[in-house]
């Protein structure tokens, strides 16, 4: 009996087949690295997000002890930057779930640690800066509010970190020209103001910068009862500060904390323009 020859792989069949193999052993290859390149920017967003909760955190605090702070009649008023901190990380843990005493466990990305830990020791050095004015009895307004406190722990933060960490507002409840929105915020602040976007100031804005090159995160600052003191009504009228009041209302956009950090930061490329997104 004769046996028959198998049949010949063409070069056509060969060519495909040694292909299918490349892309296979490729994909195998490559999975572990494309799966970690979205890991940085991840990494930031999270980063981004936290840092923004720990400065509105502060100035949380700060307004909820704005009547001991300004109470003329007394001295010693007790809120020393321990005082402060332990508030804050309270304030902070309860919304994040992480407790700033513990950060070497906190399952929080690594860059993050050392950026909260300074952000907080700047807090304290702000609270710190006004404790001669603050025991300084037959004096009203102290200078220390939310709004200072913000700006000016921000700057010291930029000044340490070199991230862009800054609160900002829409133009007609802007008072301090240093904190003037840049194009992307005032854009952003504009959706928020919309009355749809949601008012329990829990939904930051994250989105990738035009270049590609940097990570961003908004957290709305709604105006609550207690800022009506100051940006509400009568229009015109001073407020304690001095400034003239504008006319806001009670769950108004009042304002952002923004952060951006540059990729290289966690050693990533730089990616693609982004679509804000909603957390």
């Amino acid at each position: 009996m004769t046996r028959q020859a198998a049949p010949t792989e063409s070069l056509r069949d060969r060519q495909v087949r040694i292909q299918v193999c490349t892309i296979l052993l490729l994909s195998i290859l490559c999975a572990p690295f494309l799966s970690s390149a979205d890991e940085p920017a991840a990494d930031l967003q999270e980063s981004g997000r936290l840092l923004v909760i720990l400065l509105d955190s502060g100035r949380v605090t700060i307004g909820r002890n704005q009547a001991l702070l300004n109470d003329a009649s007394k001295a010693d008023k007790g809120f020393t930057p321990d005082v402060f901190a332990a508030q804050t990380i309270a304030e902070f843990k309860e919304r994040t779930g992480y407790d700033l005493n513990n950060l070497s466990e906190a399952k929080v990305p690594s860059m993050a640690k050392p950026l909260l830990e300074r952000l907080l020791e700047e807090s304290k050095k702000t609270v710190a800066s006004y404790q001669t004015v603050l025991n300084m009895p037959g004096v009203g307004y102290k200078g220390l509010i939310p709004a200072t406190f913000g700006t000016e722990t921000g700057t010291r933060f930029q000044n340490w970190s070199g991230l862009y960490l800054k609160q900002t507002a829409p133009e007609r409840f802007l008072r301090n020209p240093k904190n003037k929105a840049d194009s992307f915020e005032a854009a952003e602040m504009q959706k928020m103001a919309d009355p749809t976007f949601p008012r329990d100031g829990k939904h930051i804005v994250t989105a990738v910068a035009g270049d590609g090159g940097s990570v961003r995160d908004l957290l709305p600052l709604f105006y609550e009862k207690s800022c009506m003191s100051c940006h509400g009504t009568p229009k015109g009228e001073r407020d304690i500060t001095g400034y003239p009041r504008e006319g806001g209302h009670e769950g108004e956009l009042g304002g952002v904390i923004s952060v951006k950090i540059d990729r290289s930061r966690a050693g990533a490329p730089p990616m693609a323009d982004g679509v804000p997104g909603r957390r």
